[in-house]
């Protein structure tokens, strides 16, 4: 039988619970989970992409079938050079739905041998987003219900160093 590996795309600026939540799902459900972190230059993320990556390989570190990359360009076409078989995108509510099937339509238009596998958010997590949580924090609000303590940490040293 092959390995599935699964790619699970994201800006992760920052990781969330609910992104770990995902992740840990995905390692008991595929062979290799591949977490890429993308440099998207139209955003301007609270967090470098290397920042970005350490956060997650601190928080995924128990998982010995996880590794962590960052990438650039077409989902697709990272998810075809890593080999990669499946896409895993997660949806918190129904108002994602719209625009994660756009996304797989297109990833499948680009490449036809990955699939896109939706994992709906655990209940507990579904109210959290990145931009939710930076929110918070930006006006000192405690995230660490939605954040692994380390990002919480970095969260704090990124709004309050002033």
């Amino acid at each position: 039988m092959p390995i599935v590996r699964a790619l699970y795309p994201g800006s992760f600026d920052p990781v969330t619970l609910g992104h770990l939540d995902l992740i840990q799902r995905a390692s008991r459900l595929f062979d290799q989970v591949l977490v890429a972190v993308l440099r998207n230059p139209g955003k301007t993320p609270a967090f470098s992409l290397q920042q970005r990556q350490q956060q997650l390989g601190l928080a995924t570190a128990d998982l010995t079938n996880v590794s962590v990359k960052s990438f650039d360009g077409l989902t697709a076409n990272f998810a075809r050079q890593q080999g990669c078989t499946v896409i895993l995108r997660g949806l918190r509510a129904l108002s994602d739905f719209e625009f994660e099937l756009q996304l797989a339509h297109t990833n499948s238009s680009l490449c036809d041998t990955v699939e896109t596998l939706f994992l709906a958010t655990a209940a507990r997590h579904s109210f959290l987003s990145s931009s939710v949580v930076k929110e918070v924090a930006r006006f000192g609000g405690d995230v660490s219900h939605m954040v692994p303590a380390a990002v919480a940490e970095d969260l704090n040293r990124h709004f309050n160093s002033g």
